[in-house]
């Protein structure tokens, strides 16, 4: 756990709160790569994941920016209302689900609204490479696009989409085959922001023959209607020695919790990636939002907020 405070509170669109961590003694925080996020844990036991906008060669210091959701569960109205400068803060150290491709030929990047931050993570580390990318920055308007002065002074190609002005959402198809690009076997193609918006961006990726397309999501790609597995199954932890059983439609980790078992999580939805367990033995049945179709397949790793067991026992690494 590391424990740093907040440095500065700034206003950086409407509803958009840019937030700057740093080390009480001035010091080095654990590095991170581009696309990156890190867990927050907030004020009333609450645990949320953010992704860092900042370079990634920056080591004294994390920036985030929280978009203070109008459905909110708790977790950017506490950012937004309870956070001042000076405050302390406790946060794990940064993982990444949406790292980036750089040895990629050319990059287009997808940003929708909030989902600018590791897409400008992204930019800052391809400019520093000297790499060929570009950036599409989509929001319902001008006003509510964040750290757009951020992207100017970064001097790149952008193509910005306001829907107010444009009388609509972007028609994705039509701007990612506008993309120049190198051909779509070289290119690397990232979006992050609303579910509709990713929808649409993987099934332009798909329609045009794009084999290289990563996302990452806010929220689940669908509501996960059922938690765990229909019949019940043994989870056995492998480092702890300890095994315990896991009832039909409850999840791993609501179990360990209730033994006192320390893991890492925060959605509880299956799409931020924080319980990642890696899997031993036996068979997960997968129900999030984070694993490729060739992870899921590999089964080295699940979910354990949400994914339950085709058989009847898995092996863990905890």
């Amino acid at each position: 756990m590391i424990k740093a405070f907040i440095h500065t509170l700034r206003h950086e669109a409407q509803d958009t709160l840019g937030i700057e961590l740093r080390l009480p003694d001035g010091g080095n925080l654990p590095a991170f790569t581009a696309g990156a996020h890190i867990d927050l844990h907030l004020p009333g036991g609450l645990i949320r994941s953010y992704s860092l906008l900042n370079d990634c060669r920056e080591r004294h210091r994390y920036v985030l920016g929280v978009l203070r959701e109008s459905k909110s569960r708790g977790g950017s109205r506490a950012v937004h209302e309870q956070f001042r400068i000076g405050m302390s803060i406790e946060l794990n150290e940064p993982r990444n689900n949406f790292p980036l491709h750089e040895e990629a030929s050319h990059s287009v990047l997808v940003a929708g609204g909030i989902g600018v931050t590791p897409i400008l993570s992204m930019a800052r580390r391809l400019k520093a490479l000297g790499a060929s990318f570009e950036l599409v920055y989509c929001a319902r308007s001008k006003k509510a696009a964040a750290f757009t002065d951020d992207i100017a002074e970064l001097g790149i190609p952008v193509h910005w989409h306001f829907d107010d002005a444009a009388g609509g959402p972007p028609d994705l198809n039509a701007l990612l085959n506008a993309r120049p690009g190198n051909g779509p076997s070289s290119t690397h193609y990232y979006a992050c922001g609303p579910a509709p918006m990713l929808d649409a961006f993987l099934a332009a990726c798909t329609s045009l023959g794009y084999p290289n397309k990563h996302i990452e999501r806010f929220a689940a790609a669908e509501p996960v209607e059922q938690v765990g597995s229909q019949q019940g199954f043994t989870v056995e932890l492998r480092r702890s020695g300890r095994t315990f059983s896991v009832s039909p439609g409850q999840s791993i980790l609501d179990v360990l919790l209730d033994a006192g078992i320390s893991a890492s999580f925060s959605c509880q939805d299956g799409f931020c990636g924080s319980c990642e367990t890696r899997v031993l033995e036996g068979t997960p049945e997968h129900r999030d939002s984070v694993l490729t179709e060739a992870e899921r397949a590999d089964n080295k790793s699940m979910m354990i907020c949400v994914s339950g067991c085709q058989g009847e026992r898995l092996v863990l690494d905890l």
